[in-house]
């Protein structure tokens, strides 16, 4: 289980990027962060990821703390994030039999990962080109199957469809269900209404570094009283924003 509990991340002489964030996520669900840029959402998965440091509060991830056991949270995570940032020069064999060694799997095992994810989502064709020369869905495709190489039981994913086109959004997508359905927690954020509403179990929805509301599709509709999800959303942004 993710357990987030009071975080808040202020820099020096700024007020809180990220300020008093409590939440869960367990083992078999897709739990969602909502939010338009600056909302927090990416800084909540840099600190879940033990790349940034909570100025104060806990996150811990089954019961290992960020701030004292990053190394073994390491070891349990796949977190991809919105920019795609590979080797332009490497090809996606290349990558995937770094990566392996990098997490010490077995080179057999890998070969095999690497044949399920190739073919998955496409990647054979490709796989001795340079990065450079590729699009960027699929660069996208190569960085789940490389983010994910090592079987995590976590999965932190920010904002996984942007800019992606429909088809390898799709792909993309399906896959999160399936990863819930082998019960890995699934942690994502995104901007995209759609998104939100087709995969997430539980939602925290978030204004100016705030969770204002939190629950599923169907209770913050009601909380709200709106008659789509998009127009709740838009409800407690209205009321909680900060002008």
């Amino acid at each position: 289980m993710i357990q987030v509990s009071h975080v808040t991340k202020r820099y020096q002489h700024s007020v809180s990027v990220v300020d008093d964030v409590s939440f869960s996520v367990r083992e078999g669900q897709i739990f969602g962060l909502l939010g338009p840029n600056g909302a927090g959402k990416t800084t909540i998965m840099q600190m879940i990821s033990t790349l940034l440091t909570p100025s104060s509060g806990d996150i811990t991830i089954y019961g290992l703390n960020t701030k004292t056991d990053a190394r073994e949270i390491r070891k349990m995570i796949g977190f991809l994030t919105s920019e795609v940032k590979l080797d332009p020069f490497s090809t996606p064999d290349k990558l995937f039999r770094f990566f392996g060694d990098l997490y010490q799997i077995d080179r057999s095992v890998a070969e095999q990962r690497k044949e399920e994810s190739f073919e998955r989502f496409g990647i054979e064709p490709f796989a001795k080109k340079k990065i450079i020369e590729l699009s960027t869905g699929m660069k996208q495709k190569i960085s789940i199957a490389i983010s994910l190489i090592h079987n995590p039981p976590v999965i932190i994913f920010d904002e996984p469809t942007n800019g992606l086109d429909i088809l390898t959004a799709h792909q993309v997508t399906n896959y999160l269900r399936e990863l819930r359905a082998d019960g890995h927690i699934v942690l994502l954020s995104t901007h995209i209404f759609s998104v939100a509403q087709d995969l997430c179990d539980e939602l925290s929805i978030l204004v100016d570094g705030r969770i204002v509301a939190q629950g599923t599709v169907s209770s913050l509709m009601e909380l709200t009283g709106a008659a789509t999800f998009e127009n709740a959303f838009f409800d407690l942004y209205t009321r909680y924003h900060k002008e």
